[in-house]
Protein backbone atom coordinates (compact mmCIF):
# COMPACT_ATOMS: atom_id res chain seq x y z
CA UNK A 1 0.00 0.00 0.00
CA UNK A 2 1.06 3.26 -0.80
CA UNK A 3 1.18 5.90 1.49
CA UNK A 4 0.57 9.69 0.82
CA UNK A 5 1.20 12.29 3.71
CA UNK A 6 -0.33 15.50 3.21
CA UNK A 7 0.93 18.42 5.45
CA UNK A 8 -1.84 20.06 7.41
CA UNK A 9 -1.37 24.01 7.81
CA UNK A 10 -1.43 25.27 10.62
CA UNK A 11 -2.88 29.11 9.68
CA UNK A 12 -2.77 32.67 10.59
CA UNK A 13 -4.73 32.25 13.47
CA UNK A 14 -3.14 33.32 16.99
CA UNK A 15 -4.44 31.31 19.79
CA UNK A 16 -7.20 33.05 22.24
CA UNK A 17 -4.55 33.07 25.26
CA UNK A 18 -1.43 34.24 23.51
CA UNK A 19 -3.15 37.33 21.38
CA UNK A 20 -3.63 40.79 23.15
CA UNK A 21 -6.93 40.36 24.19
CA UNK A 22 -8.60 43.64 26.17
CA UNK A 23 -12.72 44.30 26.61
CA UNK A 24 -14.76 46.81 28.30
CA UNK A 25 -18.28 46.03 30.26
CA UNK A 26 -20.48 48.61 30.61
CA UNK A 27 -19.57 49.14 34.52
CA UNK A 28 -16.23 50.47 33.38
CA UNK A 29 -14.36 46.85 33.78
CA UNK A 30 -11.53 47.15 31.82
CA UNK A 31 -10.61 43.53 31.57
CA UNK A 32 -7.10 42.22 29.87
CA UNK A 33 -4.93 38.78 29.54
CA UNK A 34 -2.10 37.99 30.95
CA UNK A 35 -0.34 38.53 27.91
CA UNK A 36 -1.39 41.93 27.30
CA UNK A 37 -0.91 42.93 30.79
CA UNK A 38 2.91 41.82 30.84
CA UNK A 39 3.54 43.27 27.39
CA UNK A 40 2.34 46.31 29.52
CA UNK A 41 4.95 45.74 31.47
CA UNK A 42 3.04 44.37 34.74
CA UNK A 43 1.95 47.75 36.28
CA UNK A 44 -0.25 48.35 39.52
CA UNK A 45 -1.81 50.86 38.15
CA UNK A 46 -2.92 52.89 34.65
CA UNK A 47 -3.47 56.01 33.94
CA UNK A 48 -7.04 56.31 31.61
CA UNK A 49 -6.29 58.81 28.51
CA UNK A 50 -9.21 59.49 26.07
CA UNK A 51 -8.26 60.88 22.65
CA UNK A 52 -11.33 62.56 21.53
CA UNK A 53 -10.45 63.29 18.03
CA UNK A 54 -9.50 59.59 17.44
CA UNK A 55 -12.18 58.07 19.67
CA UNK A 56 -9.13 55.48 21.54
CA UNK A 57 -8.71 54.75 25.41
CA UNK A 58 -5.06 54.94 26.31
CA UNK A 59 -4.04 53.19 29.35
CA UNK A 60 -0.67 54.37 30.53
CA UNK A 61 1.19 51.72 33.16
CA UNK A 62 2.15 53.92 36.69
CA UNK A 63 2.85 53.38 40.19
CA UNK A 64 -0.40 53.32 42.43
CA UNK A 65 0.10 56.14 44.42
CA UNK A 66 0.38 58.67 41.38
CA UNK A 67 -2.77 60.59 41.08
CA UNK A 68 -5.62 59.92 38.56
CA UNK A 69 -3.77 56.04 39.07
CA UNK A 70 -6.43 53.26 38.33
CA UNK A 71 -5.22 50.34 40.71
CA UNK A 72 -5.09 46.51 38.61
CA UNK A 73 -6.47 44.06 40.21
CA UNK A 74 -6.63 40.28 39.31
CA UNK A 75 -9.51 38.84 36.90
CA UNK A 76 -9.80 35.08 36.58
CA UNK A 77 -7.59 32.25 36.92
CA UNK A 78 -5.02 32.54 34.07
CA UNK A 79 -3.58 35.78 34.85
CA UNK A 80 -6.01 38.08 33.49
CA UNK A 81 -6.36 41.38 34.86
CA UNK A 82 -8.77 44.19 35.67
CA UNK A 83 -8.97 47.76 35.39
CA UNK A 84 -12.08 49.76 37.48
CA UNK A 85 -12.33 52.48 34.84
CA UNK A 86 -16.22 53.32 35.78
CA UNK A 87 -15.39 56.78 37.17
CA UNK A 88 -13.30 57.84 33.48
CA UNK A 89 -16.17 56.37 31.58
CA UNK A 90 -18.32 58.84 33.04
CA UNK A 91 -15.72 61.88 33.54
CA UNK A 92 -15.01 61.11 29.75
CA UNK A 93 -18.88 60.46 28.74
CA UNK A 94 -17.73 57.37 27.20
CA UNK A 95 -20.80 54.84 27.21
CA UNK A 96 -21.08 50.95 26.35
CA UNK A 97 -24.31 49.07 26.99
CA UNK A 98 -22.81 46.09 26.11
CA UNK A 99 -19.14 44.01 26.83
CA UNK A 100 -17.11 45.20 23.84
CA UNK A 101 -13.94 43.14 22.71
CA UNK A 102 -11.06 45.83 21.39
CA UNK A 103 -9.64 44.40 17.74
CA UNK A 104 -7.00 46.51 17.31
CA UNK A 105 -4.87 46.34 20.52
CA UNK A 106 -1.25 48.09 20.63
CA UNK A 107 0.95 49.75 22.57
CA UNK A 108 1.96 53.00 20.96
CA UNK A 109 4.39 55.94 23.24
CA UNK A 110 4.13 53.74 25.92
CA UNK A 111 0.09 53.69 26.07
CA UNK A 112 -1.62 50.43 25.63
CA UNK A 113 -4.32 51.79 22.80
CA UNK A 114 -7.55 50.58 22.76
CA UNK A 115 -9.90 51.74 19.47
CA UNK A 116 -13.31 52.64 20.46
CA UNK A 117 -14.24 53.11 16.80
CA UNK A 118 -13.32 49.26 15.79
CA UNK A 119 -14.31 47.65 18.59
CA UNK A 120 -17.49 45.00 18.60
CA UNK A 121 -19.46 43.40 21.29
CA UNK A 122 -17.68 40.14 22.60
CA UNK A 123 -18.84 36.82 21.49
CA UNK A 124 -17.66 35.30 24.76
CA UNK A 125 -19.65 37.61 27.13
CA UNK A 126 -22.57 37.10 24.29
CA UNK A 127 -22.25 33.09 25.34
CA UNK A 128 -22.17 33.88 28.79
CA UNK A 129 -25.49 35.67 29.03
CA UNK A 130 -27.50 32.62 28.02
Amino acid sequence: MKTIWRECPRGDVVGQWSALYVTMNSRGYITMSRVTYERAGGPKAFIVYLDEVNNRIGLKPTHPSFKNAYPVGPSGRHGGKLVRAFRAMQEMGIVVNETIQFHDVVFEDGLLILDLRTAKVSTRAKSQRK
